[in-house]
């Protein structure tokens, strides 16, 4: 089950880092949980809110 394209899994990697350096010079270590699940749903391709909503950002296998 995949639900993220390539473009929004590089975004949300993009905003995983952001998050982690921000926490890493701030004392808001709040956003690095942020920035691991923005992680973890661009490595695994799926993000259950998208589910929820109904969104699909692509990630078709490549016979359809």
């Amino acid at each position: 089950m995949c639900n993220i394209g390539k473009i929004d899994k590089v975004i949300r990697l993009i905003i995983a880092l952001a998050l982690f350096a921000a926490a890493a010079l701030t004392p808001y270590w709040w956003l690095a949980i942020i920035g691991l699940v923005a992680a973890g749903t661009a490595l695994i391709g799926f993000c259950p809110l998208y589910k929820i909503i109904g969104l699909d950002t692509g990630c078709k296998p490549e016979g359809e």
